[in-house]
C-alpha cells in the first residue's frame, strides 16, 4: 500500500535519468532530453519518458533540474508572462518580443529565428535551483509528496548517505496513489 512505502520503492535510478551540464547551451540539453522522452525514429513519445534533466556541474554535483516548462518559457518567452520579466531583470540574455502585442500574427520565420537564438541560452541560467529540495531513500512517500507540494516542484532528487541515487517524479507518486483504488 502507498502509505507503507518509502521513496526507495519508487525512485528512478540515477543511471536511468537524463543529465546535462550547467554550461551547455539549451539546444544540446534539448537533444539529450529528447532521447529519453521520445523514440526519435518514429516520433512516438512514450508514457514512461522523462520530462526533466538533472543539471550537473564540473564535479558531477547536482546543481539543478531542467524541465519542459523552463525550456518552453525560454524558447517562447511570451508564454511565461512575469517569468520573462524576471529573467530579463536578472540580465539573462533572451530575445524578448519588442512589443506587448500578441505574437499570434508573428511570422513563422521570425518565431523560428527567436527560438534558434534563445536555444543558445546556457542551462544554468534557466534551471530550477534545488537548495534543499530533495528526498532521502528512507523518506515516506507522503513526506516526499509534501516536499514536492510545498516547493511547487514535480521531481525530487533522492539521496542515500549524501550520494545522489535517483529521482522521484510526481507521476510515479500519482500512479502509486491511484493503485490504492485497485486494492
Amino acid at each position: 500500500m502507498f502509505l507503507d512505502k518509502n521513496v526507495k520503492d519508487l525512485l528512478i535510478p540515477l543511471k536511468d535519468c537524463a543529465t546535462t551540464h550547467v554550461d551547455k547551451p539549451l539546444r544540446e540539453a534539448i537533444a539529450e532530453l529528447q532521447t529519453v522522452f521520445c523514440e526519435i525514429e518514429t516520433g512516438k513519445c512514450t508514457e514512461a519518458g522523462h520530462r526533466t534533466s538533472l543539471v550537473l556541474d564540473d564535479n558531477d554535483k547536482l546543481v539543478g533540474i531542467l524541465d519542459f516548462q523552463a525550456i518552453l518559457k525560454v524558447l517562447i518567452p511570451e508564454i511565461a508572462g512575469s517569468l520573462s520579466q524576471k529573467l530579463q531583470a536578472l540580465g539573462v540574455s533572451i530575445a524578448f518580443a519588442e512589443s506587448d502585442a500578441s505574437h499570434l500574427d508573428e511570422s513563422n520565420e521570425r518565431l523560428k529565428a527567436r527560438v534558434i537564438k534563445n536555444a543558445e541560452t546556457k542551462v544554468g541560467e534557466i534551471m530550477l535551483k534545488l537548495r534543499g529540495k530533495n528526498a532521502t531513500t528512507d523518506m515516506t512517500l507522503v513526506d516526499a509528496l509534501k516536499t514536492m507540494h510545498r516547493n511547487k516542484i514535480t521531481v525530487l532528487p533522492v539521496y542515500e548517505n549524501d550520494k545522489l541515487v535517483g529521482i522521484l517524479r510526481d507521476s510515479d507518486l500519482f500512479l502509486a496513489t491511484a493503485s490504492i483504488l485497485s486494492e
